[in-house]
């Protein structure tokens, strides 16, 4: 699943960043109100984690603007006001928790989990699905044919990018940002090899192949025709 980070304090913002990462998340991280706008609007994200106090537009004018256009996905603002009043705005804006700072990471990431289960909608948002293969968003889980596939984070995390954008042709820099948030090295075969691991536990024994390089290009995950 899919998590945009809005915070402008850069260590809290790689710590969230880094945890959630590890935790099996994809994560965008931006550090001023506007760009979190925008990014708000212009992707598809399954949750937000949102401060209150940030450069160019603050946390509850993001909020706003963002329920105004009609998106109902679940905002966690993470903020360092724990007055009571500020935590009640938050609520009747529209958020749906409000963690103050500073906090352990293992109450966020149960947060976020539980969010995410009460958020979405099972059949539009738990699952993803391509042919006869599926992905669980909320169990972690994959099968193919109804068989169980085991699967690493970064495995896990790389096939649900392919699923999000199937029938796109994915270069091996956006998956790097996506998947690994590290700058495509061309010297570096991560990409490759995780290709070819995800290949073997999900392709390799089955029919349709579904992940197909396109030379020069990148990956896509498609039904062939």
């Amino acid at each position: 699943m899919r998590i945009l980070i809005v915070e402008d304090e850069p260590k809290t913002g790689e710590y969230l960043r880094q945890g959630l990462t590890e935790a099996g998340f994809v994560t965008d991280l931006v550090r001023d109100g506007v760009e979190g706008l925008q990014s708000a609007l212009a992707e598809i994200y399954d949750l937000i984690i949102l401060d209150v106090m940030l450069p160019g537009m603050d946390g509850w004018s993001v909020l706003t603007q963002i329920r105004r256009a009609g998106k109902d996905l679940p905002v966690l603002f993470l903020t360092a006001r724990d007055h009571v009043d500020d935590r009640v705005k938050g609520l009747e804006l529209g958020a749906d928790d409000y963690l103050v700072k500073p906090f352990a990471f293992s109450e966020l990431l149960a947060r976020v989990r539980t969010l995410l289960r009460r958020g979405v909608k099972a059949s539009a948002a738990e699952f993803l699905r391509i042919a006869d293969l599926e992905l669980d968003l909320l169990r972690r889980r994959v099968t193919r044919a109804g068989r169980r596939i085991d699967l690493t984070a970064k495995e896990f995390a790389l096939l649900e990018l392919l699923l999000r954008r199937q029938d796109e042709v994915l270069s091996r820099s956006l998956i790097a940002s996506q998947v690994w948030d590290m700058n495509f090295d061309s010297d570096t075969n991560v990409i490759e090899v995780a290709v070819r691991r995800l290949r073997a536990k999900m392709d390799d024994d089955f029919d349709p192949k579904l992940i197909r390089t396109v030379r020069g290009m990148g990956y896509v995950l498609e039904i062939p025709h």
